[in-house]
């Protein structure tokens, strides 16, 4: 199915392509191109800011491990337990499987998330990596506003992740990740990204 646009070359367009042939040029565009988004497709949006980002990371077609690797479940969990001792988060600990030692998907070889290993072997973080980043980030900016008190973009930007930061920890209170009474305290969070 194509998608007829009328595309305006060198001026407006003035009652319809009637005005003048080379003003105007109907141009067809492919639903499946790359170019534009799906029809009925709703990109979610950015939350304080305009960017709707279609990018995304192409997962592994085939959900087990691929013939070639030869490293074991076992040698995969002691690996991921190796690094996390190290003070690495999850994540970094996912991006160093992938790209020293060819492990694409952890749940594919051990069938087990890198978090859960973690859980499993009781060195998992107390905080979530997501809420962590954020009140790190919120710590540095506060750092800066103490020796820059007049930038107020910067006074804007620490009031939206401190936003970012209630609306986490309230979803992470409610399913139980966190404890009920546990807050965000802008004094006392220095304390926990140390």
């Amino acid at each position: 199915m194509r998608v007829a646009l009328w595309l305006v070359v060198g001026g407006w367009l003035a009652g319809g392509c009637a005005v003048g042939a080379r003003r105007c040029r109907r141009v067809f565009f492919d639903q499946k191109s790359k170019s534009q988004p799906p029809p009925n497709s709703v990109t979610m949006g950015r939350m304080h800011s305009k960017g709707k980002g279609m990018s995304k990371s192409a997962r592994p077609y085939k959900r087990q491990a691929p013939s070639w690797l030869k490293i074991s479940a076992e040698d995969v969990e002691d690996q991921i337990c190796k690094f996390s001792k190290k003070g690495l988060s999850p994540s970094q600990i996912g991006v160093i499987l992938r790209d020293s030692h060819g492990i694409a998907q952890v749940k594919s070889v051990t069938g087990a998330k890198v978090l859960r290993i973690l859980k499993k072997n009781g060195i998992a973080p107390e905080l979530p990596e997501d809420l962590y980043m954020l009140i790190k980030k919120a710590v540095a900016v506060r750092k800066h506003l103490e020796r820059n008190r007049q930038d107020k973009d910067s006074k804007f930007r620490l009031i939206l992740i401190e936003s970012r930061i209630h609306r986490l920890a309230r979803y992470y209170r409610m399913n139980r990740k966190l404890s009920p009474n546990w807050k965000y305290e802008s004094a006392t969070a220095s304390t926990l990204v140390a």
